[in-house]
């Protein structure tokens, strides 16, 4: 690594001043610490959101669960508030990487890195979540914008993410066996405003599926996801797997998430 400066900011306002002055800010460091050991990145300072309690808990507020941006992967599958009111969202967690992964990674830290194979953005976009953030919120459709991209400006952290709860769920991940992050993840959720479908692994950033929720809102059925026929004209096609496996992956995995809502 290269030399930098090291805080630890005890308060959300004192890691805005920190980061509006350019400091990087650590979550849970699962991406920041390993590309500094690649030296891939070079901050000059880092910020660690690690002692702000006010950025960790889970709260339900009304018809909504409300998780700070730096609740872990591991307490986010293990919360009973999390499991009875959106157990696909638990299930999610628990299936994030390993288990030293869930227990540093973060949900504001992988959401606000974006990368394009992560499991959270899938459960944000499918369910419609809300992000908080030091100066305003933003819509989970208007939240993520390509390939490690997000509507975040300088110095904008998250702060928590507001989940409304679902009628049902679920997720379903085809792993990269040696990432663990998800080749193609599909999240299915049946909301009051209709059906939202978002794919992960399989584009160069999560997307809905305008196909798949025109047909699932017509017959919340496995049959139903089956009969979608998955374009692989704009998908990843890389070592791993082509444009046309990830397309069938989408439709498959789409199938059983659907199945797995119904119980």
């Amino acid at each position: 690594m290269y030399a930098f400066t090291f805080e630890r900011p005890a308060t959300t306002a004192d890691a805005a001043k920190l980061a509006a002055g350019g400091a990087k800010v650590l979550a849970g460091g699962q991406t920041l610490l390993a590309s500094m050991k690649l030296r891939l990145s070079n901050p000059e300072a880092l910020a660690d959101l690690g002692g702000i309690k006010e950025l960790v808990g889970i709260r339900q507020e009304g018809s909504a669960l409300v998780i700070g941006a730096m609740t872990c992967h591991a307490d986010v599958a293990a919360s009973a508030v999390v499991q009875a009111a959106i157990p696909a969202l638990a299930d999610l967690a628990a299936h994030i990487g390993d288990k030293q992964v869930r227990a540093m990674g973060t949900l504001g830290g992988s959401v606000a890195n974006n990368d394009p194979a992560a499991c959270y953005p899938s459960a944000v976009l499918a369910l419609g979540a809300t992000v908080q953030t030091t100066k305003r919120k933003i819509a989970a459709d208007d939240f993520f914008q390509g390939m490690f991209a997000t509507a975040l400006e300088d110095g904008e952290l998250i702060t928590a993410i507001s989940f409304p709860v679902p009628k049902r769920a679920a997720y379903m991940k085809f792993k990269q066996p040696a990432s663990r992050f998800a080749l193609v993840g599909v999240f299915v959720a049946q909301t009051d405003g209709g059906v939202r479908v978002a794919v992960t692994g399989a584009g160069n950033g999560v997307f809905r599926h305008p196909g798949l929720e025109v047909a699932l809102g017509k017959s919340f059925t496995p049959e139903a996801a089956a009969a979608v026929k998955i374009d692989a004209t704009d998908l990843n096609s890389d070592i791993h797997a082509s444009a046309a496996y990830r397309a069938n992956l989408i439709s498959v995995q789409a199938q059983r998430a659907v199945a797995k809502a119904l119980g």
